[in-house]
């Protein structure tokens, strides 16, 4: 029964930030950002694919993991609308 409860990783809080509003989200670092990103959507009233996320400045994708990027309880993922546009013009 031991061997069963330390098999189970614990949950680390993450914060979800868009325009200054917080969203706080417990997850276990194994689990991919997959439903992380579709609840925090739900939450800001958004439509799912609409937000783009980052941490530390490196875009956030959804197979990935807390676990892999290093993250502890309290950091911080920033969400972002998505930008259309805005490159530069091809010269000709």
């Amino acid at each position: 029964m031991s061997e069963d409860q330390e098999d189970v990783k614990p949950k680390i809080t993450i914060v979800i930030d868009f325009e200054g509003q917080h969203c706080t989200v417990r997850v276990r670092p194994g689990a991919t950002f997959k439903k992380l990103f579709e609840v925090t959507e739900k939450r800001f009233g958004k439509e799912p694919g609409t937000f783009k996320f980052t941490f530390a400045g490196k875009r956030l994708y959804p197979h990935n993991t807390a676990a892999e990027l290093d993250m502890e309880d309290g950091d911080t993922i920033d969400a972002h609308l998505e930008q259309l546009g805005g490159g530069h013009p091809i010269p000709r």
